[in-house]
């Protein structure tokens, strides 16, 4: 009855989780959900106020399927200003969301028999949509610090690597690529002619070093890397929906192309607010940078405070991503029956490292407030003694 690749579909590990979080909380059960990654900020009132100057100003039919050319000349002077990078609108295009665009560049770019290249710890999303697109994931296993190298590169590439994805600062884990290493990984990029799909939605929220898109660093690797991006992570806007792609135009054309069947276009007003989102006052930014920096320094010392645990320290993101191998084999086997027992018994929602192929390890979300961390650690501490 079903596509043999829906067949093997599976359903995204983190929505599920935070699905059940909120049906406790609607019964009344005071849930801690440090599952789902979105920040738990309004979206700053620049932006909400846009947005209803959007709809007085009647933004409510279609517009281009890449976007409204003010949203791209947006996104073209944000990527110029922030990462030193060169593009003009039409080789730019706006979309639901950095994860639609990531599945629309995924199947424009790869075909049945082709590899990617996914560096793992990963987001479960990455490898679905690259085997959506008839393609194979290739795992690149990282061990703790999780710093990806262009030597880790070399042993997993083959005749058939065509796309390397990178996510830097990462999901689930927080780490960045060194700058150096970057160039390095450049370089190979180059002289093995690949591709790089490079997910950068959490480059605003860095705490140890400066984010550097990997397009910038000379021109050809810019012409073999399709760069994503998005509002949702650092203006608080996960609902919104915008995310934007930039690249070579004959891979944005194509793009384009597919989401003109795919969804007509994003939505106009939301597109209205992104253009406040990146031109307006950046301040909340940093407000809300400067505040999950303080969380991250909270978790981090409450964390090392347990014996049970172990962890490296986050550089970017909003994720701490916890090894409990020392927990397990004694009440639990894996990482997915802790979490799932932590849910249960002291209502604290994280995600297990199975969804992100890593098992033995959970990621915490410290995109909470400070009160929820406090108590989410007191009930975790407690848990763990339990166990």
């Amino acid at each position: 009855m079903f596509a043999k690749r829906i067949i093997k579909l599976l359903p995204s590990p983190t929505i599920a989780i935070d699905v059940k979080a909120k049906a406790f909380k609607r019964q009344g059960i005071p849930v801690i959900n440090l599952s789902v990654g979105e920040p738990d900020f309004q979206t700053p009132e620049n932006i909400k106020k846009a947005a209803h100057r959007a709809i007085d100003e009647d933004y409510s039919f279609y517009t281009a399927p890449e976007g409204m050319i003010e949203v791209r000349e947006a996104i073209a002077k944000k990527l110029f200003r922030d990462n030193k990078l060169v593009y003009d609108p039409t080789e730019i295009i706006v979309g639901s969301g950095s994860k639609q665009l990531l599945y629309t560049a995924f199947q424009v770019l790869c075909d049945k028999g082709d590899e990617v290249i996914i560096p793992v710890p990963a987001w479960n999303t990455f490898v679905e949509q690259v085997k959506l697109a008839g393609s194979k994931p290739v795992f690149l296993y990282l061990k703790p610090p999780f710093k990806l190298t262009a030597t880790a590169i070399k042993k997993v590439i083959t005749p058939k690597t065509k796309v390397l994805l990178l996510n830097s600062p990462s999901n689930p884990t927080g780490a960045m690529i060194d700058s150096r290493e970057l160039k390095k990984i450049a370089d190979f990029v180059v002289e093995h002619n690949l591709l790089i799909i490079t997910d950068e939605i959490y480059e605003k929220l860095t705490y140890t070093q400066k984010h550097i898109s990997i397009a910038s660093l000379n021109d050809q690797v810019k012409k073999q890397t399709i760069t994503i991006n998005g509002v949702s992570k650092a203006y608080a806007m996960t609902g919104w929906r915008i995310g934007y792609a930039a690249g070579s135009k004959e891979i944005i054309e194509k793009m384009k192309a597919l989401q003109s069947q795919l969804l007509s276009h994003a939505t106009a007003i939301a597109q209205v607010a992104t253009i406040e989102a990146l031109n307006g006052d950046q301040k909340s930014l940093e407000i809300m940078r400067k505040a999950f920096a303080k969380r991250r320094t909270f978790c981090i010392k409450e964390l090392a405070k347990v014996k049970e645990l172990s962890f490296t320290e986050p550089e970017g993101a909003f994720y701490v991503f916890i090894s409990i191998e020392k927990l397990l084999g004694k009440k639990y086997n894996t990482a997915t029956v802790w979490a799932e027992a932590l849910l249960d018994e002291e209502k604290v929602a994280v995600v297990p490292g199975e969804a992100f192929f890593y098992p033995g390890y959970f990621r915490m979300s410290y995109a909470a407030s400070d009160e929820d961390l406090k108590e989410a650690m007191k009930r975790i501490k407690k848990f763990i003694t339990k166990s």
